[in-house]
């Protein structure tokens, strides 16, 4: 298998900093450079659908939930790894296309339910199949099994990380 560029910055260290075992480099930095280029791949593909990934991300969690497509902000906020107010931003931009609506929960003022329009059902219907085929493709250097092992190994990642 050729080198790549942490392989070179692992070299590097390595003679410059022999007594440092920069070993883990090796595995964050591919990690690292990993999702930042899937990223960018299922963006563009996401893109293509009017929709920002943050913003599939949310109503593809609406739909998820099934029937009638609803949700409270913090369920939402759950599902997500960003900020609240990163969520609120996405949230204001998907009502601004029309894709959810927001209510006030009458039975606690204080709870936002957000709900996927029509709209935002077929928004998520339709950018989905391409979704999938693009990260199929992404993943085309792996076989099922090296996908199911690197999918165990990054969930344990994961879970250990919190």
């Amino acid at each position: 298998m050729a080198d790549d560029a942490v392989d070179r910055i692992v070299q590097q260290w390595h003679t410059e900093r022999p007594e440092v075992d920069v070993s883990p480099m090796a595995v964050i930095g591919r990690i690292g450079r990993a999702a930042s280029a899937l990223d960018k791949r299922i963006q563009a593909v996401l893109s293509e659908f009017g929709l920002q990934s943050g913003e599939f991300d949310l109503i593809a969690t609406l739909r998820r939930a099934g029937a009638p497509y609803r949700l409270t902000v913090g369920k939402l906020l759950d599902s997500a790894m960003v900020t609240s107010g990163a969520v609120t931003h996405r949230l204001n931009r998907l009502t601004d296309k029309g894709l959810i609506e927001r209510e006030i929960d009458p039975s606690n003022r204080r709870v936002v339910i957000v709900q996927l329009t029509p709209a935002g059902v077929a928004a998520v219907d339709a950018a989905l199949p391409a979704h999938v085929a693009n990260e199929e493709t992404l993943l085309r250097s792996l076989n099922p099994d090296e996908r199911s092992q690197l999918a165990d190994l990054l969930k344990r990642l994961l879970l250990d990380l919190g």
